[in-house]
């Protein structure tokens, strides 16, 4: 019965503690029978014999794994028994040691270490010593007595306790005490494989004393039988196999979770094929990091360290082909096995397709002796197949996993990972903190995507992501939780806490971010909510950290934490939604009318066209509040439509009255992406018949000046249908005249700010001073808004601006009451193209 191989290699100095003592007994006791030389030479032909037989004994091995143990039962106690009948006792314990050494010797060269080698050789000296003690102690034997056969069968019994007590206490030592019922497990086989060989010792020995030629048909039968077990034991093998193979692929096929996966395989694969290691390995692929986990003999868990060296995985991921080293199967890469201690293995790819994706292998088939045969290639080359499309699935669901609960874009958790997060935060809250949630919105996403790109646009998100999840504490979530919004959760000491933390993040999101030579500044708005504070929902306290935020954007520092009043607004805003698209339908937004003066002469040139909606319950809505509502629902260029059609409409009807005005109408960058909107335009103008140099489009500063290349072929289209286009609120942005000349522009509107400093601030009237020269050189008209004071036409005339609008000359009027202040303020002046208005004096 052999030792188990990988607990002696692992553990040398407790297996020297066992084997020296077991070696000097066995010295000590050869040495007690006196061998003589003339008993070797009077018996040297029987001592041949039986030399013979204890290498033959010892090369028939039956293979029985107990407790995760690999033990060998041989039929060495058949020729033991008789050696002891037929030789003198003091011999045979030496030939019995001769024997053992050739047997250790071939274990040694086969790969076994030298430890367990000479382990083997002193039990099987000492026990066979012991047993000669017996036999002669009782001399003489006669073979048809029952007190001789009592005294082989005690030899021959003594000799396999000393030998299990040896195993025993090795295993005791390393591994730990057997229990009683392992100890009974263990021994009930080959104690029963022992009384057998007793037995049929016996037999034999009887046949030999009645005719010596009945061992031949002893011989015969043995032979026999030992044929048939090795027959019956390889079926059962493969039986076994096959059984041990379904139970894999099916424990494989069940299980859901990677990690448990590699567990399953792994335990699998190594009792399949009973080896000291089996070894997974999956490189580096994408978002999935390596793998490389072996299971081992006598280890429950898992080791993340390999059994063999690096070199044959390698090979085998390399050239996408089995390599199997061993006795019966290679020698190319045998030698690096051994300077690892591993006698054989065998390591097959897992592919996919066409594409190799891992390794998987096994190292060191269990017994002395036994060693990997072809057949185990196939086997494992079998497992492996169904091993890489477990893996594969296992990636799969964790991909289809991972992306339910994460952005594509970003990689962050989404909104349902996020809420998830904050339902187990709410609910294991300690007392004394609140669940704080930050919603950052990205300014001018929008504003991105049209002029840039969407393409530009998934840029800056992914680098805001990246540098909030950089900057968020560690102990935070950062997620996406929509087109433009980011949350950060986590817990915190208080409400103001959370606040100085939103300002903090805010502030180092601001640093200028790169888009090729354009430099664009990163601004967020932020709204903040705490639990138990603004409630206990998750999705209520992401709905209300978004009210949050959009009122941040009003405010200077772009921080605000929730308060009820700002749902309130946030719902009255939603139902104006609703409402703005009825009034828009049923035409219940009205028109009002600023007039243009021509500074030089008073002339009344034109008026810009305004929208004011008088709301039937709210009543007046501020502009600002129902073009931004119109601008997030989508109705900006319906808006747009209704403001330009009155317009036209009152044009029109100046221009067959004989005192023909131009109309200016405000437009919104996003209206210039429009591909649609020039084609829309020069319908209404031949609807109504008016000459299109009559009509100002009005475009912001930022919207034509801050990417230009996006709105131009509107730009030009517009243009070319006749036109006159606008720069309004000019001096507000980041532009220069320079880079108007690229746009198909003929006015520039200097912002209000400036008009209404300039009378009493340098710095102002500088600024509208060098504007008005600029225009002029490029050859563009300047009108100036705000123009409130006799003071501040007097410069502007005397600075040679154009044309002028503000409450000097009037307030934005509806129709009716424009025609009363033309009655009234005006009189009629002579014109080529008909009767021009003049201002009679200045209220």
């Amino acid at each position: 019965m052999a030792y188990p191989r990988a607990v002696i290699a692992r553990s040398p100095a407790l297996a020297w503690f066992v084997t020296v003592p077991l070696g000097l007994t066995a010295v000590i006791v050869a040495f007690y029978l006196q061998p003589t030389l003339d008993l070797l030479v009077d018996n040297w032909v029987m001592i041949a014999i039986y030399f013979a037989l204890f290498v033959a004994a010892d090369a028939t091995r039956l293979r029985v794994e107990v407790r995760r143990q690999a033990f060998t039962l041989t039929l060495v106690e058949i020729p033991l028994l008789l050696a002891f009948f037929y030789l003198p006792a003091p011999m045979v314990p030496l030939v019995r040691l001769a024997a053992a050494v050739c047997a250790q010797v071939v274990s040694w060269r086969r790969g076994q270490s030298a430890i367990k080698s000479w382990f083997n050789v002193a039990a099987q000296f000492a026990s066979t010593s012991l047993a000669a003690l017996i036999v002669a102690g009782n001399q003489p034997l006669v073979a048809d007595q029952l007190e001789t056969w009592l005294i082989l069968g005690l030899s021959v019994a003594a000799n396999f306790v000393v030998t299990m007590v040896s195993v025993t206490l090795v295993i005791g030592l390393v591994q730990g005490w057997m229990s009683g019922a392992d100890l009974a497990r263990t021994v009930t086989p080959s104690l029963a494989v022992t009384t057998v060989n007793i037995t049929v010792g016996l037999v034999i020995l009887l046949v030999l004393q009645q005719n010596p030629w009945g061992v031949v048909l002893l011989a015969s039968l043995l032979i026999f039988f030992v044929i048939a077990y090795r027959s019956y034991s390889q079926f059962m093998r493969q039986h076994h196999t096959l059984q041990e193979l379904y139970d894999l692929t099916a424990s494989v096929r069940d299980t859901r979770h990677e990690a448990t996966l590699y567990d399953q395989i792994l335990h699998g694969t190594r009792r399949m094929l009973s080896s000291e290691h089996a070894t997974l390995w999956l490189p580096e692929t994408g978002r999935h990091p390596e793998v490389l986990l072996t299971s081992k003999a006598e280890t429950a868990g898992l080791l993340d360290l390999p059994g063999t060296p690096d070199l044959i995985r390698r090979r085998v991921f390399a050239g996408g082909r089995t390599v199997a080293v061993g006795a019966h199967l290679g020698d190319e890469l045998r030698a690096d096995l051994r300077a690892a201690g591993v006698k054989d293995a065998i390591a097959v790819p897992l592919t996919s397709g066409q594409v190799t994706i891992g390794c998987l292998e096994v190292a060191g088939r269990l017994g002395d002796t036994a060693s990997f045969q072809p057949e185990d290639v196939r086997l494992l080359e079998t497992v492996a197949a169904h091993v890489a499309v477990a893996v594969e699935n296992a990636r799969l669901v964790d991909r289809l996993r991972f992306d339910a609960y994460h952005d594509a874009l970003t990689g962050l958790p989404n909104r349902r990972r996020l809420l998830q997060a904050l339902e187990e935060s709410v609910r294991v809250r300690a007392p004394g903190e609140v669940v704080a949630v930050l919603l950052f919105d990205v300014d001018g996403l929008r504003d991105v995507n049209d002029s840039l790109g969407h393409a530009a646009g998934d840029t800056l998100l992914a680098e805001v992501s990246r540098r909030l999840r950089g900057l968020a504490p560690a102990a935070a979530l950062v997620g996406r939780v929509g087109g433009d919004e980011f949350a950060v959760t986590l817990r915190m000491e208080n409400a103001e806490a959370a606040l100085v933390l939103a300002a903090r993040l805010r502030e180092e999101l601001r640093v200028p971010m790169e888009f090729g030579t354009l430099t664009l500044d990163v601004d967020t708005a932020v709204g903040v909510v705490v639990h138990p504070d603004h409630g206990s929902d998750p999705a209520a306290l992401l709905q209300r950290a978004d009210v949050a935020a959009r009122a941040a954007e009003l405010l200077p520092s772009a921080v605000q934490s929730f308060h009820p009043s700002l749902e309130s607004r946030s719902v009255r805003r939603l139902g104006l939604a609703n409402d703005l698209r009825r009034a828009i339908d049923n035409d219940e937004l009205e028109i009002y009318f600023q007039p243009q003066v021509s500074l030089g002469d008073r002339h009344l040139v034109g008026v810009e066209c305004l929208a004011r909606w008088e709301h039937p319950t709210h009543g007046a809505v501020a502009p600002q509040d129902f073009v931004a509502v119109a601008e997030h629902t989508g109705q900006l260029s319906r808006l747009t439509e209704a403001v330009l059609r009155e317009g036209l409409r009152r044009c029109k009807q100046w221009v067959d009255a004989g005192r023909p005005l131009n109309v200016a109408v405000n437009l919104s960058s996003r209206t210039l992406v429009d591909a649609a909107f020039p084609d829309r335009v020069a319908a209404l103008i031949r609807e109504f018949g008016v000459p299109p140099e009559r009509v100002t489009f009005e475009i912001a500063e930022d919207g034509v000046v801050g990417a230009p290349d996006r709105p131009l072929p509107t730009l030009r289209r517009l243009h070319d249908i006749g036109v006159r286009l606008s720069v309004d609120d000019f001096g507000t942005g980041y532009s220069s005249l320079s880079q108007l000349r690229r746009l198909p522009v003929q006015e520039v509107k200097i912002d209000r700010t400036f008009v209404q400093g300039m009378a009493t601030d340098a710095g102002d009237l500088a600024i509208v001073r060098a504007v008005v020269d600029l225009a002029r050189h490029f050859g563009l008209t300047v009108v100036a808004e705000g123009v409130e004071s006799e003071l501040t036409l007097d410069l502007l005339r005397e600075i040679g601006c154009d044309t002028g609008q503000g409450f000097l000359f009037s307030r934005p009027l509806p129709y009716e009451r424009l025609e009363a202040w033309l009655r009234q303020q005006t009189e009629a002046a002579p014109s080529t193209s008909g009767e021009v208005r003049r201002l009679r004096a200045v209220p």
